[in-house]
């Protein structure tokens, strides 16, 4: 497949850095975001954006120019909170919908899914795990998986915590106390790896199959928050047992190694990257 042009769906912080390297690599690359004071800086770069939501129906600029493209990578994140837990496949269902209406049929589509999919089994967990909502700790999430992977020619990858630059993971429990889950390993992925897995898939589609993006060391949660306040001055916090053990899972990147044969930049949570003033 010829892959020239490539539109984001959700050019944020995950989104608009791949955006970069994919413009460097001499593609054309289209970027939605929500938010108009954006749009200068993405024109600077020579990203070519859009004003879109998705409220959940599509609402702003030029969506079927903007659906005119080689590969779809759709960011939106998966959040429930305030609107609800049907509003995110709503959302989903009205993007496939579009595809589907769309004047130029789209080769190849990413969704960028979540692994809060995964309920605390206590053991490793692979992708085959979770499959249909009632196996979900967030059966909405599949639901939108499935939606998309409807579209017959989707890749779902389901990322864990993505971290990396400004986002330190010590720095959002710095001077807590009495911390109960120190124990539970960590399913972390670094930006700059999650990019990288990204353009491997646009290089070589897998449509129809689903992925966890993550990398494939798990130390504890309290080794990572201590070695972040070490690093950056943050105020350790406290840790206490746990009136009983704490529920984990530890969330296996198996089979995105053997299917494409990725190299992590960063294996290990514990060397990630920071740069606390940079975005």
């Amino acid at each position: 497949m010829s892959i020239k042009t490539i539109s984001i769906l959700g050019c944020g912080w995950l989104g608009f850095p791949l955006a970069e390297k994919l413009l460097d690599e001499g593609h054309v690359v289209k970027g939605s975001t929500t938010s108009k004071e954006k749009l200068p800086g993405f024109w600077k770069r020579g990203i070519k954006p859009y004003e879109l939501r998705f409220s959940p129906e599509p609402e702003g600029d030029d969506l079927a120019d903007f659906l005119d493209t080689d590969v779809l990578i759709i960011d939106i994140p998966p959040k429930a909170g305030k609107l609800g837990d049907r509003f995110h496949p709503q959302q989903i269902q009205a993007v496939v919908d579009a595809v589907r209406k769309n004047r130029v049929p789209i080769p190849y589509t990413i969704y960028i899914s979540s692994t809060s999919i995964y309920p605390d089994l206590n053991r490793e967990v692979v992708e085959e795990d979770v499959v249909t909502p009632d196996q979900s700790a967030a059966p909405a999430f599949i639901e939108a998986e499935q939606t998309s992977l409807a579209l017959g020619n989707a890749t779902v990858l389901r990322f864990g915590g993505l971290l990396g630059y400004n986002r330190i993971p010590g720095q959002y429990v710095a001077g807590k106390k009495e911390l109960t889950t120190g124990s539970v390993p960590v399913n972390y992925i670094h930006r700059d790896d999650g990019i990288g897995v990204i353009r491997a898939f646009v290089a070589n589609p897998q449509p129809g199959q689903t992925f966890n993006v993550v990398a494939p060391e798990h130390p504890t949660r309290e080794a990572v928050y201590r070695k972040n306040c070490d690093d950056f001055g943050y105020e350790t916090p406290t840790f206490a047992e746990p009136p009983e053990p704490a529920a984990f899972k530890i969330i296996s990147p198996a089979k995105l190694i053997k299917t494409i044969g990725y190299s992590f930049q960063y294996a290990d949570p514990l060397a990630f990257y920071y740069a606390p003033q940079g975005g």
